[in-house]
């Protein structure tokens, strides 16, 4: 079999996400689940199965950004299904700005999706309540936006949102046309919050009695087993302050966290890291009834420095299987040779990724825009060197002497801590038998000021010990 370059180059793409119910790219996907300490979509599915349509839940899943969340939610997304659940995945990002959410936008952003989703498979409601609740909007914004008729989905009736044109839109699309003319506009965003936010209760009873409770039922007639939703990239909240001091993920999901988790189905939300680390990790557990589930990068080694073999075997598969989708993984190792000159340089990248798989794909991304495969050694020390030195550029002293301490006690403490180090992925956390711990980035730890610092660190050693 001959490498089909630029399909693999595409593939190598670290900006897409893998659509694990997509028969191509689930040729793709790799299972990590056994190297890194937890099966996260096991987990989140099976208290979904467990408790059926008749009991609603609500979970939070982290982790860095970039490790590979969104693929496990897809991969989520396909298993539910196959048990008989109608799930409404969506990228949160798309409909808000993340710099500036209230609890009204999610709220507002699940009704679109998920009425929106209901149109394809022809569950017909009728949400009246929200042709008030629109119109008012409308009204708010002052835009050329109209709204008539009866509220409903399309294929009962129509809630028209007509400009001078005449164009009609259904419910989802009258959100949606509001939401995209607030997120646009900080201003109006303003106005419109000061309209919703008071009503916050009434738009949950509204979502529930008008749209999730009577889904639920037309789709158990419809032989479904209920409805989840699936809200990713709330991970990808900024840290901004709200005026009460607060900052935006705290206020959200901390502070306001009972109204996110009151809606009338089965829940995921994606949340950022800095959460668990926060002071308030304790009321959000309380607050939502569950801790928060991470997904750790992929381990290269172990805590004491043991190179770790079974993670090095996935992550070099994940980079063949880029290359050779359809054949096993034996297979794959027999054509190593049209991808990389010789398997110590694809040893040499699946290392100095860390197990961060979005990096790792980046950097193989890097190699094949330089030169065609298979790539050499050399190819790859250049790519590397301009990661480690942007990433050498963004740490000052006091980040540098953070990260010593972090590195040497294997934790991260504060907030303040994961901002600089985790955030900024200067430091990654894994997880095994003995629970969570922490590494440098391997980029990073070819840094002269890093090495330097290993050297002072060894010569406290007394030589009887090392």
């Amino acid at each position: 079999m001959n490498l089909d370059l630029p399909k693999f180059f595409r593939a190598c793409n670290p900006s897409k996400t893998l659509v694990v119910g997509d028969l191509e790219d689930r040729q793709y996907y790799i299972d990590f689940s056994s190297v890194r300490g937890t099966n996260i979509v096991r987990e989140l599915g099976r208290t979904i199965a467990l408790l059926g349509p008749e009991d609603p839940s609500c979970q939070l899943f982290t982790g860095h950004i970039g490790c590979g969340k969104s693929t496990e939610l897809f991969r989520l997304k396909s298993e539910l299904e196959n048990q008989g659940f109608h799930v409404v995945y969506f990228e949160s990002s798309q409909d808000l700005d993340m710099a500036d959410v209230d609890i009204s936008d999610i709220l507002m952003a699940i009704a679109r999706q998920v009425s929106e989703s209901l149109e394809t498979v022809k569950v017909h409601l009728q949400p009246k309540g929200f042709k008030a609740l629109l119109q008012g909007a409308v009204d708010i914004l002052q835009t050329p936006i109209s709204l008539s008729g009866e509220a409903s989905i399309p294929g009962v009736g129509t809630i028209a949102a007509s400009e001078e044109a005449g164009i009609e839109y259904s419910l989802p699309g009258g959100i949606g046309r509001i939401a995209a003319k607030a997120k646009d506009s900080p201003k109006l965003r303003s106005q419109l919050r000061q309209y919703l936010e008071p009503r916050t209760n009434g738009i949950l009873e509204t979502i529930n009695n008008e749209l999730l409770g009577p889904a639920n039922e037309q789709l158990k007639k419809m032989g479904k087993k209920g409805l989840v939703v699936i809200v990713d990239n709330l991970d990808r909240l900024d840290s901004t302050p709200k005026p009460t001091g607060r900052t935006q993920p705290e206020y959200l999901f901390v502070d306001r966290g009972e109204q996110l988790k009151k809606l009338n189905c089965h829940l995921v939300y994606t949340i950022p890291l800095a959460l668990l680390f926060s002071n308030d990790i304790g009321r959000l557990t309380s607050r939502f009834g569950v801790k928060p589930k991470v997904l750790p990068m992929v381990p290269i080694q172990l805590r004491d420095g043991t190179p770790f073999e079974p993670g090095m075997e996935l992550l070099r598969q994940m980079l063949l299987a880029r290359a050779f989708p359809t054949l096993d993984s034996a297979a794959r190792h027999q054509h190593l040779e049209q991808v990389f000159d010789c398997p110590e340089t694809l040893d040499r990248l699946c290392q100095v990724s860390g197990g961060h798989v979005r990096n790792l794909l980046g950097l193989l991304y890097s190699c094949v825009q330089q030169d065609d495969p298979p790539i050499d050694r050399d190819t790859v020390e250049h790519v590397i060197k301009e990661y480690r030195d942007d990433l050498i550029a963004a740490i000052s002293a006091d980040e540098w002497d953070l990260l010593f301490q972090a590195v040497e006690q294997q934790s991260v403490r504060g907030d303040e801590d994961y901002q600089v180090l985790l955030r900024s992925m200067f430091l990654f956390e894994y997880r095994d038998d003995g629970g969570r711990w922490f590494g440098i980035n391997p980029a990073l730890a070819e840094a002269p000021k890093y090495k330097e610092w290993q050297a002072r660190q060894l010569e406290k050693i007394p030589v009887a010990s090392r």
